[in-house]
């Protein structure tokens, strides 16, 4: 077993990386507080490992499940609901923990509610998507999707304990694979080039879905996460920069309706626009994008928006992102491979000018 910290003073908490960690009962009972559990999880996800959890918890323990409806375009207020309904119909306390048994969805959900109900109580991940795994797991971004704006309804609050079992990406959809795949590179991308390197070197490996090579990338992907949120927990500064690639995805999953594109095929598509602006700005290199290009296309992902996005569509949701201040949008762009920079002063002229270089008349 891997075991990695999130060094954040008196709310650090371990990521532990083991295969069959679902099976491990004292691990996991030893971050559970209190006598009650929520576990959260999906209709797709819940089948195939909600039992093996449930028998590793202590039996003493009182277990309550829910059972969100799959997909991002759930991720929404009213299915919120449906866990406050059930910790309050099965009287949970606040020395509860939630347990949330799914991918980003599922954990940014699940996170919120935690965060929410009773104004705080024990959180616990275990991610059962590759994207979840490397990315939305780790670092206490909780919340739900608004039809206006992806994520702009939620709260900063950290599990206690992120729990991977790199076994269980045997019963992930290829889609789905794939998609972490982008949040994987995205990490070499933006603040480890040797990391970078190494991804481009095996790169038939992660089409074969090698477990060695796997495992290795998933920890070396937390691990980064893990020193970019101990340095910057809410995103004041350096923390922006794991947003390459997501103010353009974003945009695109909220003007092509949540679910359309996967979070992973958006940012994938948005980092190779991030690097093509990095290009224009004299950083970075045509080349350079192209074996970017190349390594995405490789794991069947997404490297061009969709054709059916105006210039005006476009500004209208990356001006509405999270990442916004005063009126000025910050990007997060390439000064070169294996350092990411903050943009927040780029015209918007010159925004629209290169949108408007794929964007349909």
């Amino acid at each position: 077993m891997s075991t990695l910290n999130v060094q954040l003073g008196d709310r650090s908490y371990p990521i532990y990386i083991e295969s069959g960690v679902l099976n491990n009962g004292a691990l996991l009972n030893r971050h559970i507080k209190g006598k009650q559990v929520i576990v959260v999880s999906n209709t797709t996800v819940a089948p195939l490992f909600m039992e093996r959890l449930c028998a590793s918890l202590d039996p003493a323990l009182q277990v309550s499940q829910v059972l969100l409806p799959d997909g991002e375009e759930h991720k929404t207020l009213a299915v919120l609901e449906q866990i406050f309904d059930r910790a309050l119909q099965d009287n949970h306390n606040r020395s509860t923990t939630v347990l949330a048994l799914g991918g980003g969805v599922v954990g940014d959900m699940a996170g919120f509610a935690a965060a929410s109900y009773q104004r705080g109580v024990n959180f616990l991940q275990i991610p059962t998507t590759l994207l979840a795994q490397v990315d939305s797991s780790v670092g206490g971004k909780t919340g739900v999707n608004h039809p206006l704006g992806k994520n702009m309804i939620g709260a900063f609050y950290q599990p206690q304990a992120v729990f991977i079992d790199p076994d269980v990406l045997d019963t992930l959809p290829p889609r789905e694979y794939a998609a972490g795949l982008a949040e994987v590179i995205k990490y070499g991308l933006i603040c480890d080039p040797a990391f970078y390197e190494w991804l481009q070197h095996h790169r038939d490996d992660f089409v074969a879905r090698d477990k060695t090579v796997l495992g290795e990338a998933i920890k070396r992907s937390c691990a980064a996460k893990a020193r970019v949120v101990a340095e910057d927990e809410r995103e004041g500064g350096v923390r922006a920069i794991l947003n390459l690639g997501h103010t353009f995805g974003h945009a695109i999953e909220a003007a092509q309706g949540y679910g359309s594109w996967l979070h992973g095929e958006a940012v994938s598509a948005g980092m190779v626009l991030a690097a093509r602006l990095s290009v224009n700005q004299g950083w970075i290199t045509d080349a350079e994008v192209a074996r970017l290009v190349q390594w995405l296309e490789a794991m069947s992902l997404p490297t061009a928006p969709p054709d059916n996005m105006s210039v005006d569509t476009w500004t209208e949701h990356m001006l509405r992102d999270k990442k916004v201040i005063d009126g000025r949008l910050r990007l997060v762009l390439l000064e070169q491979i294996g350092k990411a920079c903050i943009v927040d002063d780029l015209p918007q002229a010159e925004l629209e000018a290169f949108v408007a270089t794929f964007s349909p008349v």
